[in-house]
């Protein structure tokens, strides 16, 4: 039969996110977070918005009832037990939608008619028909009228069947088969489907609604589709009861990677807005999405390794099977670590905007491998760092360093003043020096000073200090930027040198960028010094701190 409001051969998707997706523990939205999930939900093109349970509280039936009433060009289901009060209740909420989709269910494993229910079969089977019948009446011929057969994957099989049978004949329009406990694995489930199609499926929508226990809800989605299901009951980010539900995403992108392998049975998603709607759901949940997910986690599409990233920078379907674009994503990407090579990363600069080659892509590619020793992920910033870094750097490393830091020491203490020492050495001459200073960073920049005026008869003056983190996490970089001057010429501006910094260790960046500030001052002329200096940098407009 046709699936109402779905090109022919194409499978419903039904979003069970703001009902199903929500009962995981903590998950909770409010009203207006669930109406702009159901928003980004039709900018997704699903076919049906499950909204929500109305019975279960004021504000799911406030839920069900306004996304009824504001959403348009998609059917709105409410969930509803077979039980007198629950059906009456998700009627009401669900009167103001275009296409109202009106969802009972009752147990029918004997698990759960003996342990939770304490009723028989028989009583089971006539509350499911005498409620599909109410639901009929109450919303018209026209509407969608589904019964889900709650824990199918541990019923007796025909008694399974009679009882969608009996709800078709009372004007069910599609019949769910769910796994609620996950219990299914991908051969039965399919044979199952199959025997429901078989006996049912002339005269309704065969679904499914399959739950991640055993970690198989995608995989018994998908057998349950190629086994004649018409519809699949699917959540953002596979969110859950326990372990989750079967994932939209995983569901969709399957179908569309795979379509001779279902028939023809695509879906009509916009699959461009899948991470759109994964992150909004993630933000509003507060649950993050593990960064292995499939389709929609940040490693997705993501290359760490130098082979890899060589094959897909020749060709991206030496290791994609989709586009990133596909799901809403602006491209793949090359993450540097340990194992990646000069040609990953060479790519991955090109990405960022810089062209480096020769021994600018060695320098960079050394100091990029060295940080990908010290810390958990080197991030597109901490890339572009390095690149800064060594911009800033380069015009003055052509005879090698004038001024190099052999170590450092400092003592700090809560109340009291810093000490620091600094061991440097001046154009072959080795200084060490003691300062004490109000903080680790003063005490290190005394030091240096004193240093310094030892043999040249000035120091370097900090005339601004700026610092960030380079990106998140508590293994960041720090990049910090200082201008410093002569001690001798305290109104001169044009002989204001800057340096930069760049280090996991924040006193470390800031000791580096104050000695790169000074390898500036000392190639100005009548600095005691002959060597010849390139153009002073100047900072990046964006460098900018708190």
């Amino acid at each position: 039969m046709s699936v109402p409001g779905v090109a022919a051969g194409a499978i419903r998707i039904f979003d069970t996110t703001l009902r199903d997706g929500e009962q995981a523990p903590g998950a909770g939205l409010t009203v207006e977070e669930k109406l702009e999930v159901a928003r980004q939900l039709v900018r997704l093109n699903v076919d049906v918005i499950e909204a929500g349970f109305p019975a279960s509280s004021p504000g799911d039936f406030e839920a069900v009832q306004r996304i009824a009433r504001e959403t348009k060009g998609v059917a709105v289901a409410g969930l509803a037990r077979c039980r007198d009060g629950d059906p009456q209740r998700a009627v009401e909420a669900l009167l103001p939608a275009e296409r109202p989709h009106l969802h009972l269910f009752i147990a029918t494993s004997d698990i759960h008619l003996t342990h939770k229910l304490r009723i028989t079969r028989e009583d089971a089977l006539e509350a499911a028909v005498k409620w599909v019948r109410y639901g009929r009446q109450a919303l018209g011929p026209d509407a969608e009228i589904e019964f889900s057969a709650e824990d199918a994957s541990r019923t007796d099989p025909e008694y399974l069947l009679r009882v969608y049978e009996a709800v078709v004949d009372a004007g069910a329009t599609t019949v769910n088969i769910p796994d609620t406990v996950g219990y299914a694995i991908p051969a039965e489930f399919g044979d199952l489907t199959r025997r429901v199609v078989e006996r049912v499926g002339s005269g309704a929508v065969i679904s499914i609604h399959c739950h991640n226990d055993l970690g198989l809800a995608t995989a018994n989605t998908l057998a349950a589709v190629q086994a004649g299901a018409r519809q699949v009951e699917v959540t953002i980010n596979g969110l859950g009861e326990r372990a989750g539900n079967a994932s939209l995403e995983e569901v969709v992108m399957a179908l569309r990677t795979r379509p001779t392998q279902f028939l023809g049975g695509g879906s009509r998603v916009a699959t461009e807005q899948i991470s759109a709607a994964s992150r909004l759901v993630s933000y509003l949940t507060g649950f993050l999405v593990q960064p292995n997910k499939a389709i929609v986690g940040k490693n997705a599409f993501a290359h760490e390794s130098g082979i890899h990233q060589d094959g897909v920078l020749k060709n991206p379907l030496t290791y994609e099977i989709m586009t990133p674009q596909s799901v809403g994503l602006a491209g793949n990407r090359l993450s540097v670590g340990k194992l990646s090579g000069r040609r990953g990363l060479q790519g991955k600069l090109a990405e960022l905007g810089y062209q480096l080659e020769g021994e600018s892509l060695d320098s960079v590619y050394g100091a990029a491998i060295a940080l990908a020793d010290a810390k958990k992920e080197v991030t597109d910033a901490d890339l572009v760092a390095l690149v800064e870094q060594h911009a800033a750097e380069s015009p003055y490393v052509v005879t090698g360093p004038a001024i190099a830091l052999d170590g450092w020491n400092v003592t700090s203490s809560h109340g009291g003043r810093s000490l620091g020492n600094v061991a440097l050495r001046l154009r072959g001459e080795t200084l060490t020096a003691d300062s004490s200073g109000n903080g680790p960073v003063d005490a290190l920049f005394g030091a240096t000073d004193r240093a310094v005026e030892k043999s040249l008869g000035w120091h370097p003056v900090l005339t601004d200090y700026e610092i960030r983190a380079v990106s998140a996490g508590e293994d960041a970089q720090g990049q910090v930027l200082v201008r410093a001057r002569r001690s001798t010429d305290p109104e001169a501006t044009a002989d204001t040198a800057t340096g930069h910094g760049l280090s996991t260790n924040i006193i470390e960046a800031s000791l580096e960028a104050y000695l790169a500030a000074l390898e500036k001052l000392l190639a100005l002329p009548d600095s005691g010094t002959s060597r010849v200096a390139g153009t002073t940098a100047t900072p990046a407009a964006d460098r900018v701190a708190p």
